[in-house]
């Protein structure tokens, strides 16, 4: 893999090797596709991605984060061979609107909000699950643990909004289930104080923690749920809960990506990959630099499925299912088409062509 391309200053070759000796800890996923995916023989892979920084760049508007088409179009293609959910920390329904895509599942809130195929018969409260229709029409279950919690969220948010006015480039965030306060705009010379007024908000609501992710304050419920929780909760919708043979993969790039990782990593099998261009602490097992390698990786892996000589053999697998989120609508095994990131699929499934 090659390396960042950094002025040649003592200082900045000490990053080069620090970043160097990071990859032979978390390789790039690029250089080793074969190897990682030598593995996935008679396995059923699930795919699961966070969002900002890791589907689109980071931008100074966060309501600005666009991916782009040519990341939406591969999206489309991955999910279109394998079951894959968003799970992101924005609200569901404004990933969702980012996103746009009908054969993709998603979860918003750090996973306090899913929107899954089926309900989980093992995994989570079932007083916290309810049909539901999505905005285009389609059945889904949600899973909204911290339901509870909203009216003190609303408080929050508008206290927040009220003692933030007269600090310059604050801009917070409903994510409905989490508030998120960015403050990358933020004066270096304000930032202190504007640590301070949101912890002392917080005070008053024993129930919520915050973390800090990339530029932003995350405000949420204190409960014990997050991504690896909302990673575990879709597997097992799938009916893949207690399955040895499933293998989950997900790529993100922010601290709370790392819960994900960690679920992968006590289920024994999977491929943890993180998002970065630096050294940072994680524990991926993998990594990409940036969403151009997530877009570059994707595609392989769609090219890999359609090229796998296990592809047959997974349909046959599949077939006489009855878990109805599976094949949504109806799709022959021996239908051939060769991968095209211009190929438009509206409707919600993955197959298993070959």
């Amino acid at each position: 893999m090659g390396l960042p391309q950094l002025p040649t200053t003592e200082d900045e070759s000490s990053v080069l090797v620090s970043y160097d000796s990071w990859l032979l800890k978390h390789p790039s996923a690029l250089d080793t596709f074969n190897q990682m995916l030598s593995i996935t023989r008679g396995k059923k892979i699930v795919v699961c991605l966070d969002y900002d920084g890791t589907l689109s760049n980071i931008v100074d508007n966060p309501e600005k984060a666009f991916m782009t088409d040519k990341m939406r179009m591969v999206l489309r293609e991955v999910a279109r061979h394998f079951p894959t959910a968003i799970i992101s920390g924005r609200g569901r329904e404004k990933v969702s609107d980012f996103v746009d895509l009908d054969n993709v599942y998603y979860a918003g809130s750090h996973g306090l909000d899913i929107a899954a195929p089926l309900r989980s018969p093992t995994y989570g409260d079932p007083k916290h699950q309810s049909r539901a229709l999505d905005r285009k029409g389609n059945e889904v279950v949600l899973f909204q643990p911290a339901k509870k919690y909203l009216p003190a969220i609303e408080k929050i948010l508008s206290t927040l909004n009220e003692k933030t006015r007269s600090i310059q480039g604050v801009m917070i965030e409903n994510n409905k289930f989490c508030v998120s306060v960015h403050f990358r705009h933020v004066r270096d010379e304000d930032f202190c104080t504007l640590e301070k007024l949101v912890n002392s908000v917080l005070q008053e609501y024993e129930e919520f923690r915050i973390s800090i992710g990339k530029k932003v304050f995350e405000i949420r419920p204190d409960m014990e749920w997050n991504k690896g929780h909302a990673l575990n909760y879709f597997i097992d919708t799938l009916g893949l809960g207690s399955s040895n043979d499933v293998l989950p993969l997900y790529i993100g790039d922010d601290r709370t990506d790392e819960d994900a990782f960690k679920a992968i990593r006590n289920r024994g099998e999977g491929f943890p990959i993180v998002v970065s261009s630096s050294p940072k602490d994680t524990a991926a097992l993998y990594s990409l630099r940036n969403p151009l390698e997530v877009n570059k990786f994707l595609i392989n892996l769609v090219m890999w499925r359609k090229n796998s000589s296990s592809s047959k053999s997974l349909c046959q697998n599949l077939e006489g299912k009855t878990r109805k989120d599976w094949l949504l609508t109806p799709t022959s095994c021996a239908e051939q088409r060769t991968f095209d990131p211009l190929y438009s699929v509206g409707t919600r499934y993955w197959d298993c062509k070959t």
